[in-house]
């Protein structure tokens, strides 16, 4: 996992107030739901994030704040940028580069725009990855949205939402396909 990812995770509160409590000291799941005040599904999910992030460990049935693996993501967060790599841009106007540009670092998308108008411009080039007249599960579907971002049931639904994705639930589990957006040529 990319050090800015690890950033990106501890802006979430719920992680947050579990990360600043291990600070402190290490701390069974009981313990970080009477510190934290949340509740217990809350913490095991932020606890899960975090390990699966490699900044908590655990021994026996306490969890740790693992403090060099937060050092490391400082330290490579301080690092310059990436600029956007040039396969981003591709076939998107000049006004859009400039917009993918700000938003991905290399290949990374680094932050979800929260402007409509910006974040359609990032899913329109997300929704290039997908091919016309496939059909995708939602792992696909996941793991090619991985690549750029963590994220990826947010981005999923935005895809939707805005009907470059359409989704149909099929037998208990969903299926999706390219519904918007341009097509480039080959």
């Amino acid at each position: 996992m990319e050090s800015y990812e690890l950033i990106r995770l501890l802006l979430d509160r719920d992680r947050l107030a579990v990360a600043g409590a291990l600070a402190a000291q290490a701390m069974s799941t009981d313990d970080l739901v009477e510190c934290t005040g949340r509740d217990r599904r809350t913490v095991l999910s932020a606890i899960g994030d975090l390990r699966a992030a490699g900044l908590v460990g655990a021994e026996a049935d306490r969890y740790h704040l693992d403090e060099t693996a937060l050092r490391r993501a400082a330290q490579a967060v301080a690092e310059i940028e990436l600029p956007m790599d040039p396969v981003i841009g591709y076939g998107m106007t000049d006004d859009e580069q400039d917009v993918l540009n700000r938003y991905f670092s290399g290949r990374t998308l680094v932050e979800i725009p929260t402007g409509r108008a910006k974040r359609q411009v990032v899913l329109e080039r997300l929704a290039q990855e997908f091919d016309v007249g496939r059909r995708y599960s939602e792992r696909e579907v996941n793991e090619t949205l991985r690549r750029f971002h963590t994220d990826t049931a947010t981005l999923r639904r935005h895809l939707v939402d805005e009907g470059l994705l359409d989704r149909s639930p099929t037998a208990g589990r969903s299926e999706y396909w390219r519904s918007g957006g341009r097509v480039l040529g080959t």
